[in-house]
């Protein structure tokens, strides 16, 4: 057998709610996410626990008698917890999910300088591809999520249900190597095929891309050399002198200053993007209320980085 203890936590809400909605709430988790967690808690335990077919819900006689042993050990772990971190729940870290670039190169900036707005802001930061970050905030997984925005490309998110922050633009800048008189070893206004770093099929920076070239006939001298999902990998393997790639100019900022890699193009060729903070609004968790309500007061140009 298989517990996770949210789950326990998550049927003792329920017993004491007798409804999924308030329940949800309650444990800050989307409706459905928390009607999923409760399926899983009783495929583990193998048995139905919660009567459905009533309005409030009510527990089947298993359930009754599973909820005195998921009660004992919520609250002896929770008691135990409590002495060992000698924490409270309003100090707890903020979960944030992030696009891997973003996790890299702009959040540390970004989060210090809020934290000159705010003072001390406990988060924990984990870095995945946008897709998986969006499906981690719709299921109430995370409590805020950093990604890119593009009106022409974007998964496109319910901003009443998501509502998000603007916190900064970024440019995509096709760049390659110099050559020995410092030009573009790859340039975009050339005739020969150039050696293309892509990124892959389900990427969102990608998607940004091909919508840049999905007209234009230079996409036919394109030669994919190279697939990932991360703007560091197309850049580092670039580096090494493998191809070009767009890539977001605050993850080469350095190299472009110093001339370790130039424009392949001007700035026609550029994808503008949004950097935005989002936040489930269906999830009401203490810390991000106050976040929150503490940006909203924040003047815009604070926000951005």
């Amino acid at each position: 057998m298989n517990l996770e203890t949210k789950w326990l936590e998550d049927f003792v809400a329920l017993a004491n709610t007798r409804s999924f909605s308030a329940s949800a709430r309650q444990r800050h988790v989307t409706q459905p996410a928390f009607s999923r967690r409760i399926r899983s808690l009783e495929q583990a335990v193998g048995v139905t626990l919660v009567d459905r077919s009533t309005t409030p819900v009510g527990l089947t006689p298993e359930g009754q008698l599973f909820l005195v042993t998921a009660r004992n050990l919520v609250e002896q772990l929770s008691e135990c917890l409590g002495h060992l971190r000698g924490l409270s729940m309003a100090n707890e870290a903020l979960d944030i999910v992030a696009a891997h670039s973003l996790a890299l190169a702009f959040y540390p900036q970004w989060i210090s300088r809020l934290q000159q707005g705010l003072g001390e802001l406990p988060t924990r930061l984990v870095a995945m591809n946008v897709g998986d970050a969006i499906h981690v905030l719709r299921e109430g997984n995370c409590d805020l999520m950093l990604g890119y925005y593009d009106p022409y490309a974007s998964m496109q998110l319910d901003a009443e249900v998501f509502p998000s922050f603007s916190i900064g633009q970024v440019k995509m800048i096709p760049v390659c190597l110099p050559d020995e008189q410092g030009r573009p070893r790859f340039p975009l206004d050339g005739e020969e095929p150039i050696p293309y770093l892509a990124y892959t099929q389900g990427a969102f920076l990608g998607r940004s891309v091909r919508m840049l070239l999905k007209n234009d006939p230079l996409r036919l001298r394109l030669r994919t050399v190279y697939e990932t999902a991360m703007a560091e990998g197309l850049k580092g393997m670039m580096l090494q002198g493998v191809g070009m790639a767009w890539i977001p100019d605050f993850c080469i900022r350095e190299e472009l200053a110093t001339g370790r890699l130039v424009r392949a193009a001007d700035s026609t060729w550029d994808v503008p993007l949004e950097i935005r903070l989002y936040r489930c609004s269906l999830v009401h968790k203490p810390g991000v209320e106050k976040l929150w309500r503490q940006m909203m007061k924040l003047p815009r140009d604070f926000l951005q980085a």
